[in-house]
């Protein structure tokens, strides 16, 4: 690929357009070729590297770059020196039917998605789906906060929040007057429903599939959690 076409996958239109996104950071790249040995489509990924990094052992196809060129498609203000440029179809992580599915609605914050994943993918059986009109998940800021998550976590992309009931036997949601995150009852859902980080859930959509409302405890001095603190917190409590 050309570096000016590269440089292009840090805007969404032509992640969907070229079907490929941009994965930057040693770690990234370790955790993109750990993945790449079960999920075989993202063989055909490519490696562009440095100087620094041309020793690299990879099985992917390797290209060495000059540290200006790297500096010009790079995403991040001081660049490791070593990215790949990854098919986006073929990033498939197993999914099982045991998974319980964590819905996020119209989530806007690169950063949120990026930490939910990292902690879906810390505690594992779990999955994410993602409304219409969310964040790209393929957004090099969120894969950054994923640290990796993004490739082992099955994720969903554009399920209707109407679709949930007909999919899932119990929904779970956040409300200040629901029962405590505590009880045993908050464990027997299949899947939890997190809203957007300014408006939330509809209202009239959370009653008409009878989500049923879940709080987290705390002192009430401040109005509300970050959205990922929240689902972390939820998880945690699920799986405790």
């Amino acid at each position: 690929m050309k570096l000016d076409a590269i440089k292009k996958l840090q805007q969404k239109k032509y992640r969907q357009e070229f079907g490929q996104c941009l994965v930057e950071g040693e770690h990234l790249v370790l955790e993109l070729e750990k993945a790449a040995q079960k999920q075989t489509g993202l063989q055909a990924s490519i490696l562009l590297v440095t100087e620094d990094y041309a020793d690299w052992s990879t099985s992917f196809n390797k290209q060495v770059i000059s540290s200006k060129q790297m500096a010009g498609i790079s995403d991040t203000k001081s660049p490791q020196g070593i990215l790949a440029v990854v098919p986006t179809q073929a990033i498939q992580p197993i999914y099982t039917a045991t998974d319980v599915a964590i819905y996020l609605y119209q989530i806007q914050d690169p950063g949120n998605l990026g930490t939910i994943l990292r902690t879906l993918g810390w505690f594992g059986g779990f999955r994410c789906l993602l409304s219409p009109d969310s964040v790209d998940p393929y957004n090099p800021k969120v894969i950054r906060a994923s640290m990796g998550a993004i490739f082992h976590v099955p994720l969903e992309q554009d399920v209707a929040l109407e679709s949930l009931s007909g999919r899932f036997n119990q929904i779970a949601c956040l409300d200040m007057q629901g029962e405590a995150i505590t009880t045993p009852a908050f464990q027997q859902s299949d899947c939890y429903l997190f809203g957007n980080e300014a408006r939330g859930v509809p209202r009239a959509q959370l009653d008409a599939m009878q989500a049923k409302a879940f709080t987290i405890p705390g002192a009430g001095l401040i109005e509300s959690l970050n959205l990922a603190s929240a689902v972390n917190l939820c998880v945690y409590e699920h799986q405790r």
